[in-house]
């Protein structure tokens, strides 16, 4: 039995997770990667958790769910507010390459991580793939869009998810050569694990059933931080949804409006944020999910579930496009003429996005390849 290769600092790559969304992108990539080390490529990966979700339930559990290795390197940020992470994910992760430098950072998405650690490598001449390069919202309101200006200003190669996305670089002056049209990483993780969802452990109890209730998942500012505005879109959710139960999984952002708030729907079942195989157990099996999310209208086009999008824009929008996702905007008062729809039947079918198919990693792993040499 001989033993493993010592890392190759010119072969070596950085991968960066640092919050929730990012977990779920970067699994298909190391999993493509331990495969052609396995048929013999010099690829290395060194996993980053910058620690931006620290909490077990927001990062732990799907660690373990999604079979991703435990990481080589935890910067342990913690919480702070956004200048406080960048500033402290910035300073260590430019001491981890100051004392041991990778040939290339891989960030995913669109979190504080992804931009901070950009900017750190390219300060040190450390290239930058960015996986989801170019999408875009439009609303500068919205932190996810300025990490993803930022991010992309200073990226190497793009991996992107639709040919919006290349448009966007394009216009932006990014030649062809640095654009890899790959698909959906996301898609990936929900395809290779479709047989492994299971309901939570309230699912029983609380009488669920297939078609029989909603998801529900907000976290905007503009949705969440003003207790009046959150409550009356709340109470237009209950009446929208005509009794049926709302399962609410209630992100961190959100738990402190909501038990500030003096009522709420009968119908609206709050619990804590859910593992992965559960929530997309949950999602797969709704008459329908109310989000403020990007990630979740993906995951629904791709599961043929009706999704309610309470933004006026989306970075996603092959999901509206073609997938089964509508853009509602954030007014109440929108909410029930089109769960109405819902109910009698009216939803538009969908379908599901070009490259959409559960290879995207195996794309990714490639092109790395050619990238760094074998």
């Amino acid at each position: 039995m001989t033993s493993a290769p010592p890392p190759d600092p010119t072969r070596r790559i950085d991968v960066i997770a640092g919050a929730r969304p990012n977990f779920m992108k970067i699994a298909p990539i190391l999993r493509a990667i331990r495969v052609r080390q396995a048929a013999g490529s010099r690829l290395r990966t060194r996993l980053v958790h910058t620690g931006q979700h620290y909490d077990q339930r927001m990062s732990g559990e799907f660690f373990t769910q999604l079979g991703i290795p435990e990481p080589d390197v935890n910067l342990e940020v913690g919480s702070g507010t956004q200048a406080e992470q960048t500033a402290a994910i910035m300073t260590r992760y430019e001491r981890l390459l100051l004392d041991d430098p990778s040939a290339l950072c891989l960030v995913v998405g669109d979190v504080t991580s992804t931009m901070a650690c950009a900017i750190a490598a390219q300060k040190l001449r450390v290239p930058v793939a960015h996986v989801e390069g170019g999408i875009r919202s439009g609303d500068w309101t919205m932190p996810e869009e300025i990490n993803r200006l930022v991010t992309d200003a200073i990226t190497n190669w793009f991996f992107t998810t639709s040919e919006a996305a290349n448009q966007h670089l394009k216009r932006a002056g990014v030649g062809d050569e640095r654009i890899f049209f790959v698909g959906n990483t996301m898609i990936d993780t929900l395809l290779a694990n479709l047989e492994r969802l299971r309901p939570p452990p309230f699912w029983g109890e609380a009488g669920l059933q297939p078609g029989g209730y909603f998801v529900l998942t907000l976290h905007r500012p503009a949705n969440v931080d003003e207790p009046a505005a959150f409550a009356r879109m709340l109470a237009a959710i209950g009446t929208g949804t005509r009794g049926l139960p709302v399962v609410f999984p209630v992100h961190p952002r959100t738990a402190k409006t909501l038990a500030a708030l003096p009522a709420r729907p009968h119908s609206l079942l709050a619990v804590e944020p859910q593992p992965y195989l559960e929530f997309n157990h949950l999602v797969r099996h709704a008459k329908g999910v109310i989000t403020d999310s990007g990630g979740v209208t993906e995951e629904t086009t791709v599961l043929g579930v009706p999704c309610l999008t309470l933004r006026d824009t989306t970075e996603r929008p092959e999901t509206v496009t073609v997938g089964t996702n509508e853009l509602i905007g954030t007014d109440p008062a929108a909410l029930k003429p089109v769960l109405d729809r819902l109910f009698d039947g009216r939803w538009k079918k969908g379908a599901i996005p070009p490259l959409w198919d559960g290879r995207t990693g195996e794309r990714i792993a490639a092109v790395l390849e050619r990238l760094l040499g074998p």
